[in-house]
Parts: C-alpha cells; structure tokens; sequence
C-alpha cells in the first residue's frame, strides 16, 4: 500500500504541469529564473503568457503568445516545412535554447506531449507546451542545484520533487537515480535532461495512479492488465 504522502491533493508547484497538457493557451505561472547556462542566453518562459496575435504556421499554429523564440526554434528544424517534427528534430530545436538532450529524453517527451494524429511527430501547439514545461522545470532545476554545479544529487532531486508534493521513499529514489550510475564509483548526478527525465516518470506515473485513487487515499486496487498498461510505455518510450 502506498503512504498518501506520496503524493497530495493541493495544487502543484508551476514546474510540474498536468499530463498531457490540459490547455495549451493558458497563461503560465511568472517567476523570475532566466536561462543562462549551457551557452546563451534564454529567454524566461514568463514571457510566454504575454498575449499577442501569432501567425498560422504549417498545418497548425502556435498558441497565441508563443514567445518567438520559440516559434524560430521550431521553425528552424522544420525544414520541408510540414508543421511537424520527429524526435531528431526535436533533439536540434532543443538544442538551440536548452542543452542537448538524451535521445532517450527526447522519446519520453514525445511520448508525453504527442500529437494526437501522429505518435511519432509533434505539431507547434505541443512544442509551445513542450518548451514552457522545460522552462517550468529549470526552475526547479535552478532552486535546488544550491551549489550551481549543473548538476543535481540524490538529496537535491529528493527536495525538488518533495518540493512537487511527492514523498518518495529513499528505496524508491534510489533505484530511479542508480539508472545513471555509470559504473565510475562516484557520487551520482543528474544533468538537466535527466533531470526531466526522473521527474517527467514521477509526475507521470503519480498521475496514473491518481486516476485510479480518485479520493487520494494513497491505496489503488488495479487488475494486472491495468498496471502494466501505465507502467509500460513509461519504460519502452525512451528505451
């Protein structure tokens, strides 16, 4: 039986979004982190709730407010000029305002913010949603990386998601943090990419079992078809 204090009904820090993503148009939480590590200057996603008449583009179009930043990272890899992009794609857009990410990263984020007529490419509105996530999750990132390494450790990743409302146990945020254990002996750290990485699967699979212990009581009764149906494509998204 899982503690209820795994998680817990109030309403989320602005850095861990709802997913899939409820409404792309709406207006993001402000707060005062900019994006300066990894090579320039990015800009901060407060921005990105400013209303202002956006051009279509593609076969559909960016929220309206899109920051165009973002707008020209899209366009920048979405070179036939379709309106959609594939994972690779993803990874150089990326690229361009963030670090460069983990194609394992990259395929979970697909999974997470895919476009709901092609699984395998994502159209500009989830790449609006997509890059105001991120900027949602440096944040968190940014507080909790106290010695501004670049780098967050098992303690500072327990903090960050605690922060999020999720108690995880020492058990379990151990076995999620030794996936990036490359074997060298020493202290296990996380980068941005992977970062997102470990809290995209604790947001996501808390959002599952939610759905399934609607009086947030920390306790589920599920058939074994369901378990693996949620837990599943968490693993064989990225791999």
């Amino acid at each position: 039986m899982a503690s209820s204090r795994g998680y817990s009904s109030h309403s989320y820090a602005p850095s861990a979004p709802e997913l899939p993503p409820q409404s792309y148009g709406q207006q993001q939480q402000q707060d005062n982190y900019s994006y300066n590590h990894h090579g320039g200057s990015r800009p901060s996603h407060s921005y990105y709730g400013q209303h202002q008449q956006q051009p279509s583009y593609g076969q559909a179009s960016f929220p309206a407010g899109t920051h165009p930043e973002v707008i020209r990272a899209f366009e920048m890899v979405d070179r036939d000029r379709s309106g959609f992009i594939d994972e690779n794609e993803l990874q150089r857009a990326l690229s361009s305002g963030y670090q460069r990410f983990n194609i394992r990263t990259i395929r979970l984020l697909m999974f997470l913010f895919k476009n709901p007529h092609d699984s395998l490419k994502i159209g500009p509105r989830e790449f609006a949603a997509l890059w105001s996530c991120l900027g949602q999750w440096r944040a968190i990132f940014e507080r909790f990386d106290r010695d501004k390494s670049g780098k967050i450790d098992l303690m500072e990743l327990r903090d960050a998601l605690y922060s999020l409302g999720y108690a995880i146990p020492p058990s379990v945020l151990q076995v999620l943090i030794s996936k990036y254990d490359n074997g060298s002996g020493r202290k296990v750290e996380l980068n941005f990419d992977s970062f997102v990485e470990c809290g995209m699967i604790v947001k996501g699979l808390t959002e599952k079992f939610k759905e399934k212990d609607p009086r947030y009581t920390g306790s589920a009764t599920l058939t074994y078809d369901s378990f693996m149906s949620i837990v599943i494509p968490f693993l064989v998204s990225y791999d």
